[in-house]
């Protein structure tokens, strides 16, 4: 049986309509058993044309993301005549939006990827966050937006640089029952800081599957429940002191802890 095609079509890189169909595939099984066309930065009709008879032979799916109206309405006119069903990612919401703001839509292409104040600022976080990254320098503690706290494997450098890419300024710090955390952690605005606490139990799995990705014995003290237990007391002690907000990120996403800040962060 051929696979069935699906053809993305987009007059900026196409990185839009192509997250919508990879996130959407999510929801099938057997997403391998397709073939993807990607037709990025299209500009005339005959290219459209092009694609579309195409798509008319191999009786695929059409999904594009055009914000020039011409464009648009030549592959809504074109496929009804070839008989291809199409997908418009983007022009209904344009549509709606230019509505609701009285506006008419600027019909730019690759508005998104322009390098502006908000990308450099975004670069600038993630770089932040790669410099203050498992507190190996205190200084960032007192210029950061966001401080994570939490003993090892509690996900704070992935946490950190997810928040980066949303322009937060990210410092984290660990905590080590054999070392005392920096004095800049006692003297920075606890509002900013967060505990990241999580289940012993969990944290004793995920520990010796990292010993074990590093060739080590799951029994060493690393992952011992003891030490995980007396670590996590240490933690507790911390944050109860400087009086933080705590978030419990046993079983959560990367993701799912980061949005509980970002929660947080605005009510503030």
């Amino acid at each position: 049986m051929t696979k069935p095609y699906i053809f993305l079509i987009s007059d900026s890189a196409g990185e839009t309509v192509d997250k919508v169909i990879q996130s959407s595939l999510l929801q099938f099984n057997r997403t391998e058993s397709y073939q993807l066309i990607r037709s990025p930065y299209i500009e005339k009709p005959e290219q459209i044309n092009q694609i579309l008879t195409r798509a008319s032979k191999n009786e695929a799916l059409v999904c594009y993301t055009l914000v020039n109206p011409i464009l648009r309405q030549y592959t809504q006119h074109l496929a009804s005549e070839l008989g291809v069903e199409v997908i418009d990612i983007n022009g209904p919401i344009i549509d709606a939006l230019g509505r609701l703001l009285k506006q008419k839509p600027k019909m730019v292409p690759g508005l998104a990827y322009q390098l502006d104040e908000s990308y450099f600022k975004r670069i600038e976080a993630i770089e932040f966050a790669v410099r203050y990254d498992d507190g190996r320098d205190p200084s960032g503690i007192e210029k950061a937006d966001i401080v994570l706290i939490g003993v090892s494997r509690t996900s704070k450098t992935p946490l950190s640089q997810y928040l980066a890419m949303k322009s937060y300024k990210v410092a984290n710090v660990p905590i080590v029952p054999e070392v005392d955390p920096p004095k800049e952690l006692y003297q920075t605005d606890p509002s900013k800081c967060y505990g990241l606490k999580i289940s012993p139990v969990e944290l004793n799995e995920i520990r010796k599957e990292r010993l074990k990705t590093l060739g080590l014995r799951p029994s060493a003290n690393y992952a011992n429940v003891n030490r995980i237990r007396e670590e996590l007391d240490y933690f507790e002690n911390i944050v109860e002191y400087l009086g933080c907000p705590v978030i419990d990120v046993t079983n959560k996403a990367v993701e799912e802890t980061a949005n509980l800040i970002l929660q947080i962060q605005m009510t503030r």
